[in-house]
Formats: structure tokens, sequence, C-alpha cells
């Protein structure tokens, strides 16, 4: 079941076309990657879809809802969250503080009451609901093996937690869809290894996942379907092994062969 599609979603910048009519489907439940060179739009397209950026034409489709042009906080309401190529944390805040902020895009105003109600409302809610944020953001380090270093700031994690803590921070929102973009990069092998296993127990959380990533190793494990894209265009989809043995993303990858 299709849960998301891009319709031929252009993204321009004065004469440079970063993406270029892409139709980009994503399967429900499923690890969906979209790989491609440098500079092939990866990125551009996870900013159009997220709300970061707006698609100069096409049109996105989310959950049967038309979300193109929509600010990220919206989006983020309704089901899709992201994690960033460079790492996003609230360094001087604790490990338990930054998933809580994750968690803050579930609470708020209730537009069926004036100003007046909600803040006395806020005033003796406050402390219950930042009380139910810390148990659940406990969840969620417990989840990724975290909670010991619940109380250490952000800025004082190995790399590798520090990749984790931000997709523990993305799945706090309660996510229909987690967007990854690179979350490998800079990581050694056993933490590579490591995060394909919490990829594969998100997927069992029953959460659409979409990476961008340049381990092919992983993707090619990892992945059910995937989208490449190079030069702005989408050249191919299918699975990992139709992938692997296209000739247009050998092409892509290693360059067209020169004729005698």
């Amino acid at each position: 079941m299709r849960i998301l599609e891009t319709q031929e979603v252009t993204r321009a910048f004065g004469g440079v076309v970063a993406v270029n009519q892409v139709n980009f489907n994503v399967e429900k439940g499923l690890v969906n990657g979209l790989i491609g060179p440098n500079g092939a739009g990866k990125t551009t397209l996870f900013n159009q879809i997220t709300g970061m950026d707006v698609p100069t034409s096409g049109k996105i489709m989310f959950d049967g809802n038309d979300i193109t042009g929509l600010p990220a906080w919206k989006i983020s309401r309704l089901g899709i969250a992201r994690t960033f190529q460079n790492i996003r944390l609230y360094n001087d805040l604790t490990v338990v503080e930054n998933v809580m902020m994750g968690l803050h895009s579930k609470v708020g105003s209730d537009p069926f009451h004036g100003r007046f109600i909600q803040a006395v409302k806020s005033y003796f809610q406050a402390g219950k609901e930042n009380r139910e944020l810390y148990v659940k953001a406990l969840e969620w380090l417990d989840f990724f093996d975290l909670t010991h270093l619940k109380d250490e700031y952000a800025r004082n994690l190995p790399y590798g937690n520090q990749r984790e803590l931000e997709i523990a921070r993305a799945l706090a929102a309660d996510p229909k869809i987690l967007f990854l973009d690179e979350p490998a990069a800079g990581m050694n092998p056993a933490e590579t290894a490591h995060l394909m296993k919490i990829i594969e127990m998100i997927r069992n959380k029953d959460i659409t996942v979409v990476l961008i990533e340049h381990d092919m190793k992983l993707v090619m494990n990892i992945c059910d379907n995937i989208t490449v894209l190079s030069f702005g265009q989408k050249i191919a989809e299918g699975t990992p092994e139709e992938i692997r043995s296209n000739p247009l993303v050998i092409e892509a990858y290693l360059g067209k062969e020169d004729e005698e």
C-alpha cells in the first residue's frame, strides 16, 4: 500500500533544476531507499516532502492528503519526521530533554478554547504534562539502550550515540514515516551494523522508513525498495537485486565506458 507519493515534483533554484519532475513512491511498512551520486537531488527532494522547502511545481500526497507547500511543523503533526545529514541536537540539553523536545509536537493549545482558559489550563497542567513527557522519553531511550545516559549533555555523547539520539527524538513525534538523511555517515562498521538492527526494529513497530544513504552495503541489505536519482531525475526504481544490475544505475555511479 502506497503511503506517500510525489507527482512530477520539481525544484529549481534560478536556472539550476535540482529536482526535475520526480515521481517518488513510498510503500507503507517497508524500508525505502533513495540513492544517487552526490548532487543528485536526494536531500532537496527530502526537503520538499518534509516542509523544509517548497516545490517549484508538482504535488506531494501523504496518506491521501495533499501536503504540498505545508510548513514543516504541520507536516510533522500529520506524521512525517526526519533527521538531517549533519546532526542537529540541542547540545546544551540532556539526552532525555532532547527526546522530550520531539514529544512536544504532540502537545499544545486546544483550538476550541480561548486564550485565558488555555493559560489557566497550561498553568495547572504543565507539571503533569512534563512528567508524562519525561516517562515517554525514557521509553524511547530504553528502545535505543540509552537510558543510562539520560542525564548526560547531548554534546558529550559519542558520535554513534548522537546519531541514535537524533533518531529517538524524531520517533518521539510518533510518525507514520521516518526520513533518515545519511544516518550511517561517519559511523564505523560496528556502529553501522548496530544502525541496521535499529532500522529493522523501527520497521517492526509499523513505521515506514525512507533513507538516503551512500553506504551501499547497508542499502542493499536493509531496503525493500530503492529509487535512484541522477542529476535531479529518477533513473530507476525497484528491488535491491534489480537496482544492483541496472545499467543506468551502474553508469550513474561509475560513468560510461568510452567507446574506441
